[in-house]
C-alpha cells in the first residue's frame, strides 16, 4: 500500500497516469530525408516510407515503455501548429521579416499566417491521413492525436499583431471570425472522431501568453481585452467539448514555448486560473510545472472535475530530475486538487518544431522511463 497517497488510483482512460505531450525528437534518418525532399533529392513518397518506417518504431518504443496511448511523435509535422493551420481553407503560410514571438535561441526561417479567405475546414487536410496511417499501425493500440488549439488562429492573426490585417468578412466583425473558427474546429473534431479518434489534445501557448505580466501589458497596450479574448477562447473550447461525443476525450496542453529547449514567455497561472480553470470544460489540462517560471499550484484551487497532467519533468534538458523532489511536488499539488484528478508528464513534447531540444534520443526515454516508474509508484499499475 502507498503509505504517502493511500486512497491513489489507477487510471485507465485519457489522460492517463503516465502520459506525454505528444512530440519526440526526430531520428537522424528521418532529418536526413526531409531535407533531401526539400532539395528534391528523394520524392514525397519516399519520405513518407521514412516517415512510415519510423513512426513504425516509435509505436513500439512507447508501448514497451509503458505509454498506455502512442502518438506518431509529429514526425510528419515541421512546427506543432502551422502544418494544422495553414492548411484549413482560407489560411495561407507567409514569411515575414521577423517571427511574431522571440525565443532565447536562433529561430528558424520567419513565418506567419495570413487569413486570406473564409475560414472553414479542409476535408482533405493532410492530418487526416497522418492520423489514418498511425491509426493502422497502432492496430487497436489506444492513440494520442495532437492539434493546435483554436485559440492559436485568432492568437496569431489579432492579438500578436499590433495591426491586424484581415480581409473584409472579419475586419469589423471578429465574432464572426470566431463563430467560422469554432465551426471549422466542429467540423475537424468530427472528421477526426469518425476515424476512430478518441483522445484528440488542443496544442496552446495563448494561455502561457496571458500568463505573462509583460505579455499581457503589451497586448493590452496594442487595444487587445486580454480577459474578454480569454473569455471567449474558452466559450469556444467549450462548444468543442459539448459538441464532441462522450467517448472522445478532448484535452489542452498549455505551453510558454518550446523550441530547442527555450521558451518566449513567463508567468504562473493566476491570471488566468479562474477564467480558464473555473469554465473551460475540457476534460483534462497539461500544465507546464518544470520551472519556478510557471508559479506555484495555488492556481490549481480553481480546477473543478477536469483531470490535472502535472508537467514536474522537463522536456528541455536530458539531466534527469530528483524523484523524491518529484514525490514532494505531487504532494503539495494535493492541497489543492485530490490525487485521483492528478497524472505526471514531461513538461511539454521534446520536439515541438522538427529541430527538437537539446537532449539525445536515449535521454528522451529514460525521461519517460523515470515519469513511468514515478506515476507506478504513486498510483500503481
Amino acid at each position: 500500500m502507498n503509505t504517502l497517497f493511500p486512497n491513489a488510483k489507477p487510471r485507465t482512460q485519457a489522460p492517463y497516469r503516465f502520459d506525454i505531450v505528444g512530440s519526440f525528437l526526430r531520428p537522424e534518418t528521418l532529418k536526413l530525408a526531409r531535407q533531401q525532399c526539400a532539395c528534391g533529392e528523394c520524392s514525397p513518397q519516399q519520405l513518407q516510407t521514412v516517415e512510415d518506417q519510423e513512426i513504425q518504431k516509435l509505436v513500439q518504443k512507447q508501448k514497451a515503455i509503458g505509454l498506455k496511448a502512442v502518438s506518431d511523435g509529429e514526425f510528419r509535422r515541421t512546427w506543432w501548429h502551422l502544418d494544422f493551420l495553414y492548411n484549413l481553407k482560407g489560411v495561407a503560410l507567409e514569411d515575414v521579416e521577423k517571427y511574431s514571438t522571440t525565443f532565447k535561441a536562433h529561430m528558424h526561417r520567419p513565418v506567419t499566417l495570413r487569413i486570406e479567405n473564409k475560414v472553414e475546414w479542409n476535408p482533405e487536410h493532410p492530418f487526416l491521413e497522418h492520423f489514418t496511417r498511425l491509426h493502422k499501425e497502432a492496430n487497436g493500440y489506444p492513440i494520442k492525436f495532437t492539434i493546435p488549439s483554436p485559440s492559436m488562429l485568432h492568437l496569431i492573426t489579432c492579438v500578436r499583431t499590433a495591426n491586424p490585417q484581415l480581409i473584409d468578412r472579419y475586419k469589423n466583425n471578429q465574432e464572426l471570425l470566431f463563430q467560422d473558427i469554432t465551426q471549422t474546429y466542429l467540423d475537424a473534431v468530427k472528421a477526426f472522431y469518425d476515424l476512430g479518434c478518441r483522445q484528440l489534445q488542443l496544442d496552446d501557448t495563448s494561455w502561457g501568453e496571458f500568463c505573462s505580466e509583460e505579455k499581457r501589458a503589451l497586448y493590452t497596450s496594442q487595444g487587445v481585452d486580454v480577459d474578454a479574448v480569454a473569455k471567449r477562447y474558452v466559450e469556444v473550447l467549450n462548444a468543442i467539448r459539448q459538441a464532441a461525443p462522450a467517448d472522445m476525450a478532448i484535452t489542452m496542453h498549455i505551453c510558454r514555448g518550446n523550441f530547442r529547449s527555450t521558451w518566449f514567455s513567463s508567468g504562473g497561472y493566476e491570471p488566468i486560473a479562474e477564467i480558464l480553470f473555473s469554465n473551460c470544460h475540457v476534460d483534462g489540462f497539461y500544465l507546464e510545472y518544470d520551472s519556478d517560471r510557471a508559479g506555484d499550484f495555488k492556481p490549481l484551487r480553481f480546477i473543478k472535475n477536469q483531470q490535472v497532467v502535472l508537467g514536474l519533468v522537463t522536456s528541455k534538458s536530458g539531466t534527469l530530475e530528483n524523484r523524491d523532489d518529484i514525490i514532494a511536488r505531487i504532494k503539495e499539488a494535493t492541497q489543492f486538487v485530490d490525487i485521483n484528478q492528478l497524472c505526471l508528464s514531461p513538461q511539454c513534447g521534446f520536439a515541438s518544431t522538427e529541430e527538437g531540444n537539446i537532449l539525445s534520443e536515449e535521454e528522451q526515454w529514460q525521461k519517460l522511463a523515470f515519469i513511468r516508474d514515478i506515476a507506478e509508484e504513486v498510483w500503481g499499475k
